[in-house]
This record gives C-alpha cells, structure tokens and sequence, in this order.
C-alpha cells in the first residue's frame, strides 16, 4: 500500500498560499493540536500570512465538539493559543482544496481512502514523516499521554514548515 508521498504540488484557492489540512480519527486531539501548532510555528517564522491551515477527522464521532480538555490544557501549557473549534468530518471536495493533507495514522490514510479514493495528486501523508520518521502520532485519546502526542506534533509541524 503507498501511502507516504511528500509532495509540492499546487491546488490551493487562496492564491501564492500554501494549504494545510491535518487529519486524526475524531479532530478534538491531534489534528486540531497540529492545527494550531503549526499556526503558532508559521506565525513565529514570520510567515503566518503564507498558509491556510485547518484540521478534519475521518470520522462523523466527533462532529460538532470543541478540542477535548486535555488537549486544551496541554496547548495551554506550551502557550500555544487556540480557539473554539467545531470537529468536522473531512468531504471529498475538500481533497482540491488543500495542497497537503497531514494524517496523525496510518490508520487515518486508510480512513480517508474510503473518503477520498485515490490520491493523484500525491497530497497525503503522514506527519511524523515530516520530521523523518516512518510512525504514527500515538493517540491520546486512548494512551492519555497528551505531552508525548504534542511532542510529535511538533517535531512533524516544525519539519513540514521548513520544507513546504
């Protein structure tokens, strides 16, 4: 199954930006936390004006709830800010409208499959790719361990903006 491709290419609507769209299974843990990770990232390097960013799960669990407490407290912790946030399921229109979509799992590639089908374009892949490494972002959803998952996230978030 190929699934890890890092890619350049272009389908972005917001003209000269580059478009992001992180995936978990649910979107109230990792991808919103990547979100706004890479939000705070891009805003540090002074390029904040050079990527729309936003999140999506897999799955309709999810639908309508804000980021989850914990994953709150743990962007807290790092004074990385963020804002409500309503979970959405990822529609397949939303493949043209991103440029690279970021998937915490492989679990979460094989999700958007059934979404999606194929990938032409070679958009998708996995974060922890970004920071050189063939593994998935733990879910803190099931491990509690919100500090490890941040610390991924931003090892993936970090690579990903020095490379796009």
């Amino acid at each position: 199954m190929q699934i890890f491709l890092l890619n350049s290419k272009k389908s972005s609507t917001f003209a000269g930006m580059k478009s992001i769209l992180f995936i978990c299974h649910g979107n109230i843990c990792r991808s919103p936390m990547a979100e706004y990770v890479f939000r705070h990232l891009a805003l540090e390097a002074g390029k904040a004006d050079e990527y729309k960013v936003s999140s999506a799960a897999v799955s309709y669990e999810e639908t309508g709830n804000d980021i989850y407490p914990p994953a709150k407290r743990t962007l807290a912790a790092h004074h990385i800010p963020y804002a409500h946030h309503a979970a959405h399921r990822m529609q397949p229109a939303e493949y043209h409208e991103y440029d690279y979509i970021v998937c915490a799992d492989r679990s979460n590639i094989r999700l958007l499959r059934a979404i999606i089908g194929d990938d032409p374009d070679g958009k998708v892949s996995l974060l922890m790719q970004w920071a050189g490494e063939n593994r998935d972002v733990s879910d803190p959803w099931y491990t509690g361990d919100f500090e490890t998952a941040y610390r991924d996230i931003v090892a993936g978030c970090t690579g990903l903006l020095q490379q796009i």
